[in-house]
């Protein structure tokens, strides 16, 4: 039987533990800052990118992976006699799935499929953890692709930023431009759903706003099990760890992650986020 090779791309920003136990392949987003290019997870870290960030006369630009790398990914695992399945951000937020089906479309009868799992960060990397210990199991390329379709429904991200002016000028800020217009002690609350950045609520104050991530992420949960939680953040470390101790005791979870938000997302995202994200009832 042949082995399943997981492609992932860096949005999704697996602690480094779980890359090496399920031994994802990471396709690394672009980040430009200046004049300088940077591989997303390999040539800059979120320490080092939020640091210059701070002192940036201009925002960063990031772009998606190229097809040329999908194309040296996948050729490799494919050479190596692995199926490939890659498990990517979603559609409406890069242009990263565009570029995986070209790469796919220069290896006809490839055994090779892609999946846009309409998330990121890790609601991705939830969904991608599934799917590689189904594979270890034994699944196959199409049970594991089918399991990676059907874990999309079950995942969810919350997030709270300190200010939107980073989505906005990022372009990624879909249903959440309705609060532009938010005032300085308001703190907004976004939510990917069905693959975009929409607008969920304005909380005042920042404390409210990590325990209305709680509440919102109770709400969506309802009472499924098991549920498996994580949180995220940009340069906001210690309230990313408070809040998934409160997690994991409110939701019983089984499985609790403390995540970096990559630097490409990060670009959209600024610093002081935090979020949550879960799978729940898989």
């Amino acid at each position: 039987m042949s082995k399943l090779a997981i492609v992932i791309d860096s949005t999704a920003y697996l602690p480094q533990n779980y890359i090496e136990q399920y031994q994802f392949r990471v396709a690394p987003q672009i980040l430009i800052m200046g004049e300088q290019t940077y591989q997303d997870g390999v040539d800059i870290l979120p320490a080092e990118f939020y640091r210059r960030l701070e002192s940036a006369k201009t925002l960063p630009t990031t772009s998606q992976v190229s097809p040329a790398t999908f194309h040296s990914i996948f050729s490799q695992e494919l050479e190596q006699g692995n199926d490939v399945l890659a498990l990517l951000i979603s559609s409406k937020l890069s242009g990263t799935m565009q570029s995986a089906l070209q790469a796919q479309e220069m290896l006809p009868g490839a055994r090779l499929e892609v999946v846009d799992t309409c998330t990121t960060a890790m609601g991705l990397g939830f969904i991608a953890l599934a799917v590689a210990r189904a594979a270890e199991e034994g699944a196959s390329l199409a049970e594991c692709k089918s399991l990676a379709e059907r874990a999309i429904a079950t995942t969810g991200i919350f997030f709270m930023v300190d200010t939107l002016k980073y989505l906005h000028m990022g372009g990624r800020i879909g249903g959440g431009a309705r609060f532009l217009a938010t005032t300085l002690d308001l703190k907004p609350i976004l939510e990917v759903r069905d693959g975009r950045i929409e607008a969920a609520e304005r909380v005042r104050t920042k404390s409210k706003a990590l325990q209305r991530l709680l509440e919102l992420t109770e709400n969506r949960i309802g009472n499924r099990k098991p549920v498996r939680i994580a949180t995220l953040h940009a340069k906001a470390e210690s309230e990313a760890i408070t809040l998934l101790d409160q997690a994991k005791d409110r939701f019983q979870a089984i499985e609790s992650v403390l995540s970096e938000v990559s630097p490409t997302v990060g670009t959209h995202a600024g610093p002081g986020t935090v979020g949550i994200a879960f799978m729940a009832g898989l």
